[in-house]
């Protein structure tokens, strides 16, 4: 019986030093270990909401035909995704959160920019056009996207209203929606993109996730999606 003791605590002691190795901080501080995340989608899109015609799912690597975005079919809440990216020439792109209607995603969700930043397209535009910001409301600090064709990863935290955006390896960009209590100006003084209609302090904070598909005339390739749920 003794020993018997013996092996169930050292058991626990492992399950807990695995437990410990498996907690992130929030947000993390680098790229996180998601070998034990769950797939955002399931290899054969079972829990996915899409145009089956439109996204492809092979080899590990989704992408899509047209201008039409893949939904989860699940909501979430507070979540730590995880992600890579392949951009193409021109590539204008995005990771939707909090989306509350996926008939009308442009103002009732936040975007998280992806974009070939060395096409003169996106180049040109403002801040918050290029990739690793808040679309229309919050630059990335820094461009730190690679070059067409080359595998970028993202880390998205979501939080509540705060969202942080972790670019290959560094933190890029901080959003407190609170703050931004006008659909027309920035709390910077810019403007805030017309169609981006609802003010991010009213968004909800909780809702499917999407990827935009093949917008603006350029593909987008997607691998290793994984996210953990944060209580």
């Amino acid at each position: 019986m003794k020993n018997q003791n013996v092996l169930i605590m050292v058991a626990g002691i492992i399950m807990l030093l695995f437990a410990c190795g498996q907690q992130v901080s929030v947000p993390p501080k680098t790229h996180p270990d998601v070998s034990q995340w769950e797939d955002l989608f399931a290899a054969d899109l079972s829990n996915a909401v899409y145009a089956d015609t439109v996204w492809t799912f092979e080899d590990g690597i989704l992408t899509a035909s047209e201008d039409q975005c893949i939904w989860t079919q699940k909501e979430y809440d507070n979540f730590i995704l995880d992600l890579e990216f392949k951009t193409a020439p021109k590539t204008n792109s995005g990771v939707i959160v909090y989306c509350s209607d996926t008939e009308d995603w442009i103002p009732n969700s936040v975007e998280i920019q992806i974009a070939d930043d060395f096409a003169e397209e996106w180049s040109s535009q403002p801040k918050t056009w290029q990739c690793g910001a808040i679309f229309g409301h919050l630059g990335a600090s820094k461009s730190l996207v690679k070059k067409p064709g080359e595998w970028n990863r993202y880390t998205i935290t979501c939080v509540d209203q705060k969202i942080y955006v972790m670019l290959n390896g560094e933190t890029v960009t901080e959003m407190d929606m609170s703050l931004w209590t006008s659909a027309e100006k920035n709390p910077d003084g810019s403007e805030i993109p017309p169609w981006l209609s609802t003010p991010f302090a009213d968004l909800p904070t909780h809702g499917v996730i999407g990827l935009q598909g093949k917008h603006a005339g350029a593909p987008i390739f997607f691998r290793n999606m994984k996210i953990k749920e944060l209580l």
